[in-house]
């Protein structure tokens, strides 16, 4: 039996016309996040200045349609935000941003914030800064998913 998914026309518009896709050649922080579950992997890139300001960000995503679509508006919400703002970006932000998401999908929103926080602690690592809040990345949204 299969399931009907009504997705809002903000996630239909990100999947179909995703922005910002691709890499970004020399980022200041890559963050890759995958969910075994679904298979959907996400990889992050952000270009982040010396003020510590997110220039650019791209992605590319395997995945379903909803995980095009948290990438894309992930990338829209994070440029333009200094280091501290982009670490608030959360999964509710996403979807909130997107007009919903089914619940079914909403494991496709924690992979974005996920992606972001690894780019951003990929980022510190490589400066040997410390971002105030930012904690180790997971590398399968399993380990943040309520069970």
């Amino acid at each position: 039996m299969s399931q009907v998914t009504e997705y809002s026309e903000k996630v239909m518009d990100h999947f179909s016309n995703p922005r910002n896709v691709g890499e970004i050649e020399n980022p200041s922080g890559v963050g890759t996040v995958g969910n075994a579950k679904c298979g959907d992997i996400m990889r992050i890139y952000l270009d982040i200045d010396e003020n510590q300001i997110v220039q650019d960000a791209k992605f590319k995503t395997f995945g379903c349609g909803a995980a095009v679509a948290t990438s894309s508006m992930a990338t829209e919400l994070v440029k333009g935000k200094s280091v501290n703002e982009a670490l608030k970006i959360t999964n509710k932000a996403v979807m909130e941003a997107l007009d919903g998401l089914p619940p079914v999908k909403v494991h496709c929103s924690l992979l974005a914030e996920e992606a972001i926080h690894a780019a951003l602690w990929d980022y510190a690592e490589k400066n040997g800064i410390t971002i105030e809040g930012l904690e180790p990345p997971v590398k399968d949204i399993e380990e943040k998913v309520e069970v």
